[in-house]
This record gives C-alpha cells, structure tokens and sequence, in this order.
C-alpha cells in the first residue's frame, strides 16, 4: 500500500515490458536516484507512458516529501 515503508533508493531500475526478454530498447525507461540527494523509492509502470513514482520521505521529518531527485534516461522522441 501507500504507506509502506521504502527504505532505500532505485538504482538503474529499468522498466520492461510484460513479458519481455533481451537489452534494453530505445523507450525501455532507465530510473536512477542512488546518488547524493536522490530520493526516489519505487517505480510502478502503468502504461508505456505513465508510471507512479514513490518518494521516500525527508531525511529529518518522514511525514514529508517536499522535494524530489532522480534521473530518467533512455527516452525515445516524443515519448
């Protein structure tokens, strides 16, 4: 659910379609927050061009999520 806890941060998560097998295309979305500041937690795919993104909570107070830091690479034209 929405309140679990996400302890630690994505790391080149690369997000492929169902059933797919072999390297990375162009469009296959690659995540990344394992660098000072990032802070993204989970990547849920919901269509080829939306994703939910979980951000884990502030260092000093976890009720809040007042900022955001991560890279996207391998994007395709128009995606």
């Amino acid at each position: 659910g929405s309140d679990d806890i996400i302890a630690g941060n994505v790391s080149k998560y690369t997000v492929l379609p169902a059933g797919y097998c072999g390297q990375p295309k162009k469009g296959h979305l690659i995540f990344d927050a394992c660098f000072e500041s990032g802070n993204l937690g989970r990547v849920d795919p919901i269509t080829d061009f939306e994703y939910d993104l979980f951000i884990r909570p502030d260092t000093c107070n976890p009720r809040f999520r007042v900022w955001f830091n991560f890279t996207v690479e391998n994007v395709k034209e128009s995606q």
